[in-house]
């Protein structure tokens, strides 16, 4: 089979606890090598494992793994013969090994091992590409375009008139940019669409007319975008994304909308035009906010929230429409309460 993602190096058990400050277990091997990261229930001799859940403790002790990462507690639990180094952050410590080892999974490369500018990319003569970017065969930069050194523009992706791509960034296949200027350090993942026309239309009796869309799309530095996802440029004002913000695959993000600085915004998650999000915010999968909507920093909105007033910094919020989690926990427990006392009354669920 393919090894997708070979190793980058071999660690030793020392330098493992020196990268991750772990502490070895009396009688640890500290020159072993570790080649992989793997679970505990199918880990070898030449892979590290972890485990902080004590869901998992039948399999820490079948395990035949090379080294585990345990937090004190689960450390005086662990098989005389495995190598243990102990952590108050065991899964911290396993993302320090697995991004040492396999550092070529953090970013996407080039898709045909291209050095340079491929035949078959098409290249505008008035873009200004700087050295050391990689031009996959059939990306097509358009006239104007700007683009930073270090940076990948992957096979098939497609980058507008004027598009400015920073440094040291990842525009995955297929992708489009248009209307944007992006930082450094940026990763797009395959089939996202950045740029394109926002959803604006004026209703009226003669049908709908349609609301010009001439404003931007700012992705700002060390921002991960995921596969098939759509940020809309802005009509009266940008669309902007902040520094160190990830966004999963099919998110939705329409125009006007202003992202803060190191969000967190899970799968198919729609956000509606000129909603206002904060520093810090995490969203579970399918969150829905409603348009002009603001999110304080700090709040987190659990899976299918919807969205349709202000959430205050810093609060918990679930449900449609959403809540806060505490009022959310005492509706349920009201309606459970509610369902026992049918039962007790009616024990053969007979209807009336």
């Amino acid at each position: 089979m393919p090894d997708f993602f070979p190793t980058h190096c071999e660690l030793t058990l020392g330098e493992i606890a020196t990268l991750t400050q772990a502490e070895p277990r009396p009688g640890v091997p500290l020159e072993r090598r570790i080649i992989d990261i793997a679970p505990l229930d199918v880990a070898r001799g030449s892979d590290i494992a972890f485990l902080d859940n004590a869901k998992y403790l039948d399999a820490l002790a079948r395990t035949h793994a090379g080294a585990c990462l345990l937090t004190p507690r689960f450390a005086a639990m662990a098989p005389a013969g495995l190598p243990v180094l102990v952590t108050a952050e065991p899964y911290r410590a396993f993302i320090a090994v697995a991004r040492a080892l396999f550092p070529s999974s953090l970013r996407p490369s080039s898709l045909f091992r291209t050095t340079g500018r491929a035949t078959g990319a098409q290249v505008h003569p008035s873009a200004r590409i700087e050295a050391g970017v990689t031009i996959d065969p059939l990306a097509v930069i358009g006239p104007g375009a700007e683009i930073g050194g270090g940076t990948l523009i992957a096979a098939g992706a497609v980058l507008g008139p004027n598009v400015a791509i920073g440094r040291d960034c990842a525009i995955g296949a297929g992708v489009t940019v248009q209307h944007s200027l992006i930082g450094d350090r940026v990763i797009i993942h395959p089939g996202a669409r950045i740029g394109q026309d926002g959803f604006g239309f004026l209703p009226s009796p003669q049908g709908h007319q349609k609301i010009p869309q001439h404003r931007r799309v700012i992705i700002q530095d060390d921002v991960e975008i995921g596969a098939n996802t759509t940020i809309d440029r802005g009509s009266t004002r940008d669309t902007v994304i902040g520094e160190g913000t990830k966004i999963d695959n099919l998110v939705q993000i329409a125009h006007n909308v202003s992202i803060g600085r190191h969000c967190l915004i899970a799968g198919q998650t729609g956000i509606s035009g000129s909603a206002q999000v904060g520093d810090f915010v995490m969203m579970g999968g399918q969150v829905g906010l409603a348009d002009h909507v603001t999110i304080g920093s700090g709040a987190m909105l659990g899976a299918q929230s919807g969205v349709m007033s202000e959430v205050p910094a810093r609060e918990r919020y679930i449900g449609s429409p959403a809540e806060p989690v505490r009022d959310f926990m005492k509706g349920v427990a009201t309606l459970r309460r509610l369902a026992r006392g049918q039962k007790k009354a009616d024990p053969n669920g007979d209807t009336q």
